[in-house]
């Protein structure tokens, strides 16, 4: 089912489509604009899905052992140090 809607784009912005329509990328205008919003809906839910794992993420780790800068930055070292052995430098 098709909703007619009635939008406001720059000059730029009407150019560019036409031009997406001539060259035989999309059949028509409409087209054009259908396509812009699915690409702005996947990318809201993109981010969406992303911010919910990372708060996930964060969650997890605020319920698990905090350890002190010293300790982290230690353990760091230690990483980097066993990958350079590793790797034999």
């Amino acid at each position: 089912m098709s909703v007619k809607a009635s939008v406001s784009i720059s000059n730029q912005q009407d150019s560019f489509a036409r031009k997406l329509v001539e060259d035989g990328r999309y059949a028509s205008l409409s087209a054009v604009v259908q396509r812009g919003l699915e690409l702005v809906r996947e990318e809201t839910e993109l981010k969406d899905a992303e911010l919910a794992a990372l708060k996930i993420l964060l969650d997890r780790r605020a319920e698990g052992k905090f350890v002190t800068m010293e300790e982290s930055h230690r353990r760091v070292e230690a990483m980097i140090a066993a990958k350079r052995k590793a790797y034999g430098l």
